[in-house]
């Protein structure tokens, strides 16, 4: 689960002599559709990975990755937060930044590796499943300034990318290539699940004034991203993979939080 914040949603009691008197609940659209995306975008990849378009695939995991930063967003912008929303992004998120990047890089080249390559697969399958577990444990005591461990669409971006660059660039799925890839998806499914901290992002105030030159640094920055969208995002995200790691040496740490505070 990325944004989507745990709410019950009130329970509706059903009319006398219907359901045998079983309460109903409803489920929030707008929300939901943007993590049905997510959920598509995952299965989409998995597609076009078996059937060969893995730049495609790719591409539809990053598309993924904006659709679940919009889910929970929308939710707490409209009020319809609810238990099933979380609930339902967490599955999404499994398989969009789970299983669907996994299997994308074992079709791709980690077959080749035999019983390893499919070993480094599952390594980073299992990392972004303990990562969404303990994330939805941990929400209510970890400091919010940052993530326990890479989040799960970070890991992804890293896995992903780095297959988008390489066919991006024409290389061919080759050993050198295929030991690169096993490496990365080691490196992001064992991160996902460390206890070093990545800087979340959310003490930036959005709604705060800027000068006109930020606005001319972000437009530059799309000019940047839009010259070679994979090697950009690519090394963007690898760069936050590892600033963990220098934030870690710095001595950050993400620092419970009793419930009291």
């Amino acid at each position: 689960m990325a944004d989507d914040d745990p709410e019950f949603e009130p329970e509706v009691a059903a009319p006398p002599g219907r359901l045998g008197g079983l309460r109903r609940r409803g489920i929030y659209l707008l929300p939901n559709l943007f993590t049905t995306g997510v959920l598509f975008c995952g299965f989409f990849a998995i597609v076009q990975a078996m059937n060969g378009r893995f730049e495609t695939g790719a591409i539809a995991i990053f598309v993924a990755m904006v659709l679940d930063g919009m889910d929970g967003r929308v939710a707490r912008w409209t009020n319809t937060q609810s238990e099933f929303g979380a609930q339902f992004d967490s599955i999404a998120d499994m398989v969009a930044f789970g299983a669907a990047p996994a299997l994308v890089s074992y079709i791709w080249v980690l077959k080749d590796l035999g019983t390893l390559g499919w070993i480094g697969a599952f390594i980073y399958c299992a990392g972004a499943g303990i990562r969404l577990a303990r994330f939805n444990a941990n929400i209510a005591v970890v400091d919010k300034r940052y993530f326990q461990g890479l989040p799960s669409p970070s890991g992804a971006a890293v896995l992903t990318g780095l297959i988008w660059v390489l066919v991006d660039f024409e290389f061919r799925p080759t050993g050198w290539a295929a030991g690169l890839v096993w490496v990365v998806a080691v490196f992001a499914g064992i991160t996902m699940v460390s206890n070093v901290p990545f800087w979340s992002f959310k003490e930036v105030n959005w709604k705060k004034r800027v000068p006109l030159w930020v606005i001319l640094a972000c437009v530059i920055g799309i000019s940047v991203v839009a010259w070679r969208p994979s090697l950009v995002l690519w090394a963007l995200f690898m760069s936050y993979g590892i600033s963990g790691y220098v934030m870690w040496g710095m001595g950050h740490r993400a620092r419970p939080v009793l419930p009291e505070e």
